[in-house]
């Protein structure tokens, strides 16, 4: 068994876990709240702090972080865009070896991560396939016999779903926590987090219901395209909003 010691860190969340690359099994998995607009010596304690709970010999760490991201060079892009903006122009990897008393880190893109994990996980079926995150932003990617594929005839630039448009504007302003949240206080007057606004979906509130509905319903819209030019086998959906899938 080789284990490796790997974080996810997500606009909401910062999850540290194991992972055996023999079989590509979670070992170990531990989940901490993280507040994308804290400052960033916060953010660095908050992700040292999930490490410290399953952080074992090695100090060789894998990172999935959301975009725009320079994984390369392990330095944030976040300007403007509404979450971790105090990691914008920071040297990312620098603050990690820190904080983890790592050697190294390496960086990956967190949707990707997902849909290989995903592709490995259920054992390899897919030819091609889409994944795409739904959370604080829309992550995707697209994958061709478990490999990540950035260009592509009728796909985003860079396989990246958070550059399409509906009616107009970002698709992340019609889908993600910040406009699920939006939309719902603009219909009901009231103030909810997405979780509550499905339970309340569920259980027939209108302007819930509504909320969600044409909010999947523009995802739906403006993927399909990309779902048809790439001849995909088949479409998984993750991220937190995923959680409240039904």
């Amino acid at each position: 068994m080789r284990l490796r010691p790997v974080l996810e860190i997500g606009g909401t969340h910062v999850t540290a876990g194991l992972v055996d690359v023999d079989s590509w099994t979670v070992i170990r998995d531990v989940r901490h709240p993280l507040d994308a607009a804290a400052p960033a010596e916060q953010l660095f304690e908050s992700f040292a702090a999930a490490a410290a709970l399953v952080a074992i010999g090695t100090r060789q760490w894998a990172v999935a972080i959301p975009g725009p991201f320079d994984y390369e060079r392990g330095v944030g892009r976040f300007g403007g865009i509404g979450k971790f903006g105090a990691l914008d122009g920071v040297d990312v990897r620098a603050g990690l070896i820190r904080c983890l008393n790592a050697d190294t880190c390496v960086f990956v893109n967190d949707a990707e991560a997902f849909a290989v994990g995903e592709w490995h996980a259920s054992g390899r079926p897919a030819h091609r396939a889409i994944h795409v995150t739904l959370g604080t932003g829309v992550g995707s990617s697209f994958l061709e016999g478990g490999v990540g594929v950035t260009s592509w005839p009728g796909i985003p630039e860079g396989g990246r779903a958070h550059l399409l448009e509906w009616r107009g504007r970002p698709l992340e302003e019609t889908v993600s926590r910040a406009a699920l949240r939006e939309a719902y206080r603009a219909r009901s007057g009231r103030d909810a987090d997405v979780r509550e606004i499905c339970e309340l979906a569920r259980a027939g509130d209108v302007p819930a219901a509504t909320t969600v509905a044409e909010a999947l319903d523009a995802l739906g819209t403006v993927i399909g395209p990309a779902l048809d030019a790439f001849a995909a086998d088949e479409i998984d959906v993750g991220g937190s909003i995923a959680a409240s899938w039904d």
